[in-house]
């Protein structure tokens, strides 16, 4: 039962390290994209 509690641990702390692993050196940066919209003002 120790040893299964063990890896249950082992096993988090692990996830736990892949994810803020990936958050910081892997590509998280959005695709931009330049968007032209003409806008009409109604100045009445």
């Amino acid at each position: 039962m120790r040893r299964l509690l063990k890896l249950l641990v082992f096993l988090i702390v692990m996830g736990i390290v892949a994810i803020v692993g990936y958050a910081y050196f892997g590509e998280l940066s959005p695709n931009r994209v330049e968007v032209n919209q003409p806008v009409e003002l109604d100045a009445n």
